[in-house]
């Protein structure tokens, strides 16, 4: 199958969700994944949607690789009668993209230049000159079932008279509490025909953000956290009073219309924000292009606690105005929220094995990053587990823990001061409603941790006391949730040390039986394959019977998460050919780990070229099982792994994921002080899934 082609009878009805939906099913399946569009507009700023789709999913085209023509060139030829010559345009572009891919998302037109006749037909015939299957997408926004099932039938019929392929039905923007009735209505109408799938209006969608303001506007980020550029702008409130007065009419979520020259409104205002006696500001929108005052410029450089955005646009205050006024809800690249809660729609309505297995993609061998964090998320939700975060109060945990919910990954319970996580969650504009949060200084359950902590370390001379003042820690507090089954997995270090973080596991959670070191593990993601690199990140100088352990550990890991393990033990040296203590510790740790589990594929000492390389591993060990094919390789002591790990993400733009412990009884894990987001979003996923091999209940 070539392609296929996402087309709407109407505007607003969805096109984009559904791309996205598809994208993440099949990014999980596809190595050469591609996006099309007949026609786009012409100018300076790229088509929205393909920008979204390709930025989103790292496809490598160049923007005039993904659309047949432009809007303009259409008409002229249309014009001029030339219909078959503006098809070929169309149809050599996209073949010329389908030879280097393994199937390409087609996505029609956007109703907004000709009559919705022409572009229907016109999206018809592209359709069927591309040779691609359809996916019609019906707006059931503020529609009833019987009407919904009409329109069904007339968009249906006209397709079926074009003698369409037709791949599957969706229905966009159904109410929440009729989305059942529509499913039920056009599978009575339509029985066994096609797979059809509803999915219900979701209100974060019709909302507008500052970061799709700025986008429609081409304004320029002066200062503040461009994460918050998520937040919607719900009021937008021009000041052009004095300062005292203004301030009285801010409301939350105000996006506030200022012309850069008032030092006066600029520094009210995000003082404002940072005040609890006024509400959360959206943004700032300085217009005129005139740049804030020098001064005031360096203070808003300097002014590192305010991440509310302050923006700049060329145009004077009232054409401003009406231009925010005139944006209309979309989804924008980086909108991470957004696409967040697309996805995670579109996975709980979409029966995706009956659509792929339709598409009939066969899956290749080769693992992407991107389908390797793919089948996390997929794998984290089939089994909904229960997972715990320390660090409730943290900007980044706040907003990894939404997108988590969002996309149905698993549970989340915050720990922390209520309120004060309470105060951040609304400050960030986040929607965490049905989070649980704890904390642990006023928590009923302290008093029971106690006593369990009490009871698993009186012999190293805690008194209850102790244990009582040590469960007001929300490392020991979260590690005891874990332990005692109030949650399946922890994640935490955000904020905290490693150390911190793993404590507490160490003390009463303890490793498992036959394992006698807890050990790490990255899962590197290079270009076309994924490896695991053990350990980087908690053992300094492991002994032969550690590194034997980390092996093994790291085998297991790997076969959890989909990796074949073929194992490196490595050195300096490959084979026999080496001498010396170092050399001597891999090669008996390689002969440990053999014994304990004979069923695994291990070589070592060898060397990093000989694991990887096959002309290498020919000359050096040209018997060898793993040589030239490793998949794990275990590192003889924590500074030759740190550097490696780092040394290939930053040199091969490799995508690191980690460390994940290994080795615990029950799933702790712990985060880099510097990890992003979609860092702690894969952690949590990674955990999710640890405990569901684990059986946690």
């Amino acid at each position: 199958m070539p392609g296929i082609y996402i087309m709407s009878s109407e505007p607003q009805s969805g096109k984009t969700i559904a791309a996205l939906g598809i994208m993440e099913a099949l990014a999980g399946h596809v190595h050469r994944l591609s996006v099309f569009r007949p026609l786009v507009h012409q100018g300076d700023e790229r088509d929205r949607l393909i920008n979204l789709v390709s930025s989103q999913y790292s496809l490598q085209r160049t923007y005039e690789d993904m659309y047949g023509t432009t809007y303009a060139r259409a008409r002229q030829l249309l014009t001029a009668g030339k219909h078959e010559d503006l098809y070929r345009e169309i149809l050599e572009k996209f073949r010329s993209l389908e030879s280097s891919s393994d199937i390409v998302i087609c996505i029609g037109t956007d109703y907004r230049s000709v009559s919705a006749a022409l572009e229907f037909d016109f999206n018809i015939e592209v359709a069927n000159n591309l040779g691609t299957p359809l996916i019609p997408i019906i707006n059931g926004y503020k529609r009833t079932p019987s009407l919904i099932v009409d329109m069904a039938k007339v968009f249906l019929n006209s397709l079926k008279a074009k003698s369409v392929e037709l791949l599957s039905l969706i229905v966009n923007r159904v109410d929440p509490g009729e989305k059942e009735n529509v499913f039920t209505a056009l599978t009575r109408a339509f029985p066994e025909a096609f797979p059809i799938h509803v999915l219900p209006e979701n209100p974060l969608l019709d909302t507008v953000s500052v970061r799709e303001i700025a986008y429609a506007l081409k304004a320029e980020m002066i200062s503040g956290n461009t994460a918050w550029l998520d937040g919607e702008a719900k009021h937008v409130k021009i000041a052009a009073m004095e300062l005292p007065h203004f301030l009285d009419h801010i409301e939350d979520g105000s996006l506030i219309i200022t012309p850069g020259d008032r030092s006066d409104i600029i520094l009210g205002s995000l003082t404002a924000d940072m005040s609890r006696s006024y509400p959360r500001i959206a943004g700032l929108l300085l217009t005129g292009g005139i740049p804030p005052a020098q001064q005031v410029r360096k203070l808003l450089d300097g002014l590192d606690v305010s991440p509310v955005p302050v923006l700049s646009v060329q145009t004077d205050t009232f054409t401003t105005a009406m231009n925010v006024n005139a944006v209309e809800p979309s989804i924008v690249h980086g909108n991470t929220r957004k696409i967040a809660a697309v996805l995670g729609m579109v996975e709980s309505s979409v029966d995706f094995p009956a659509l792929l297995e339709r598409i009939a993609v066969a899956r290749t061998k080769r693992r992407t990053p991107l389908m390797f964090q793919y089948e996390l998320i997929e794998r984290s939700k089939r089994q909904r587990r229960h997972i715990v975060l320390p660090e409730g109060e943290e900007e980044r945990i706040l907003r990894a823990a939404e997108i988590v919910i969002l996309r149905g990954i698993c549970d989340i319970t915050l720990l922390g001061n209520p309120e004060e996580i309470r105060r951040k969650i609304n400050s960030l504009g986040l929607s965490l409603v049905d989070v649980r949060i704890i904390d642990p200084v006023s928590s009923d359950l302290r008093k029971q941790f106690a006593d369990a902590y009490f009871e698993a370390r009186k012999h190293k001379g805690i008194s209850s006391d102790m244990a009582y003042d040590t469960m007001s820690d929300v490392s020991y507090f979260g590690t005891m949730m874990v332990q005692l089954g109030q949650a399946d997995g922890m994640v935490s270090g955000s904020v905290h040390t490693t150390a911190h973080t793993i404590r507490p596991a160490l003390e009463f959670v303890k490793t498992r039986p036959g394992i006698s070191i807890v050990s790490s593990v990255f899962f590197m993601c290079l270009a076309d394959q994924v490896l695991v690199y053990g350990d980087c990140a908690i053992n300094p100088e492991p002994t032969a019977e550690q590194l034997a352990d980390i092996a093994i550990s790291s085998a297991e890991t790997a076969l959890a998460f989909g990796v074949e393990p073929r194992i490196a033990m490595l050195s300096y040296s490959t084979g026999e050919s080496g001498k010396g203590p170092e050399v001597d510790k891999v090669r008996t740790a390689t002969s440990i780990a053999r014994k304990r589990r004979p069923d695994l594929k291990i070589e070592g000492p060898i060397q990093y070229d000989a694991a990887v390389d096959t002309d290498v591993a020919k000359v050096k060990l040209p018997k060898s099982d793993v040589a030239g094919h490793a998949t794990v390789f275990v590192f003889p002591d924590l500074n030759a792994g740190n550097n490696a790990y780092k040394a290939v993400q930053r040199s091969a733009n490799a995508l690191a994921i980690g460390p994940v412990l290994q080795g615990l009884n029950k799933p702790v894990n712990d985060l880099s002080r510097g990890a992003t987001v979609p860092d702690i979003v894969n952690t949590i996923a990674i955990t999710a899934i640890q405990a569901q091999s684990e059986g946690v209940q």
